[in-house]
């Protein structure tokens, strides 16, 4: 009983010291602005958290808005709700870049999805946008990077942005505020499993 006793002294202890800890962060963070979080590494789950993140800001009646990249040649779960809650979607919808194999066509609907990303981060309106796989698009030299960190500088000062994608480039890990590596394990796909509806899109 004794034993017990001062166990639960020594869990009460380190939880105090944890909640201080917290404590001490939560008041030392006064600013208050729109971030910019970037989701990259080689694991799925990258737009999930994404879209995870715009399913939470509309829960919070927060205007959103997502430019999808690459997808969108198939049916989007996230989209069919999503859009039905006032969500604005962009779709590049030329699919995958290695069924297309045609840069030119590429480039222009690349460009034409981002033209409209542009007017999203100069519209105060928008609280919250998803810019789903762009960093392909940056890194396939679609969409430039100069450009892309000028429209994020210039934005909003309270609105957010979430871009997802594999390697991301290391100034666009400069100027986030959150990045998030998702590491892949194991993927069921590589093990001969299809894609399952609503799990996998």
């Amino acid at each position: 009983m004794a034993d017990e006793q001062t166990k639960d002294e020594r869990y009460k202890a380190r939880q105090q010291k944890v909640k201080a800890q917290v404590d001490e962060k939560i008041a030392a963070a006064q600013e208050e602005k729109g971030l910019v979080l970037v989701v990259t590494g080689n694991g799925k789950g990258k737009s999930t958290s994404g879209f995870g993140t715009i399913a939470r800001a509309v829960g919070h009646e927060k205007t959103c808005a997502v430019a999808q990249f690459i997808k969108g040649t198939w049916e989007n779960g996230e989209r069919n709700l999503l859009e039905k809650l006032g969500v604005e979607f962009c779709v590049m919808a030329t699919g995958f870049t290695w069924e297309t194999q045609n840069k030119e066509s590429d480039t222009k609907a690349a460009q034409e999805t981002w033209s409209t990303c542009k007017k999203w981060l100069a519209d105060e309106s928008i609280d919250v946008i998803l810019f789903d796989e762009l960093t392909y698009m940056i890194t396939y030299g679609y969409v430039d990077l100069d450009e892309v960190i000028d429209a994020l500088a210039k934005r909003p000062k309270m609105q957010s942005v979430i871009i997802t994608g594999r390697a991301a480039h290391r100034r666009l890990i400069e100027v986030a505020d959150t990045v998030s590596e998702v590491k892949n394990v194991k993927h069921a796909f590589e093990s001969g499993v299809k894609a399952l509806k609503g799990v996998d899109w």
